[in-house]
């Protein structure tokens, strides 16, 4: 699988003044994975970029955003679910899923982060049911260390669980794809820092998870 040749896509993170997980940790993975000649990279920490009008050269959203606390300008929230109900994609990676400052953007990526216990060894597998996904083709378990993030799901929207990890004699959900309008919203929990974006697995699992969401499945 590759990207079209004029894709393009918007990481957005922090920068200067992370408050967890610097964007610098993850970006050179991230864009290595989709290989810089299949996809333009705009990386930035203004999230002024989330304008309606600002978006609209892009074709995919990556989130690594650790802005927990910091709500955004109604324009930009606005700008954020109309890209992606209007046909964008958002993937949405480990800390980005912070954009949950906003409630309308929790409800878009699918689920709230309620915490975390300690950073340890994590074993990640297919979810029950998910292995015809796109985004699952050729996936096998794997094992990181990570932080092991918990959610409370969205009761409202569906979506399709991917992955889980196991911790504490229970599997939690690791990875999950949904429709929004008419675009569509990956998120994957993994990306504390740069050694969880080098395992073959998940960096498989990354790839495949924006090309569905650009829609090149």
């Amino acid at each position: 699988m590759s990207v079209k040749e004029s894709s393009s896509a918007l990481l957005l993170g922090d920068l200067t003044a992370p408050r967890y997980h610097p964007l610098q940790a993850a970006m050179e993975e991230i864009r290595t994975i989709f290989g810089e000649e299949e996809l333009a990279w705009t990386v930035t920490e203004d999230y002024g970029c989330l304008r309606g009008s600002e978006l609209a050269p892009f074709d995919l959203v990556v989130s690594y955003s650790d802005a927990w606390r910091s709500k955004k300008a109604r324009e930009e929230v606005a700008g954020l679910l109309g890209y992606v109900s209007g046909g964008g994609g958002l993937l949405v990676m480990h800390n980005g899923i912070s954009l949950q400052a906003d409630p309308e953007l929790a409800q878009l990526i699918g689920a709230r982060f309620t915490g975390h216990p300690e950073y340890t060894s994590l074993p990640f597998h297919p979810a029950e049911g998910a292995a015809e996904h796109e985004i699952m083709q050729g996936i096998e378990p794997f094992t990181i260390d990570e932080e092991p993030y918990r959610f409370q799901m969205d009761p409202i929207g569906e979506t399709t669980i991917l992955m889980e990890y196991e911790h504490e004699g229970a599997r939690w959900p690791a990875a999950w794809a949904h429709a929004f309008g008419l675009g569509r919203v990956v998120y994957l929990m993994p990306g504390h820092h740069n050694p969880s974006f080098l395992n073959p697995a998940y960096r498989r699992l990354i790839k495949q998870a924006g090309l569905w969401a650009l829609r090149q499945t």
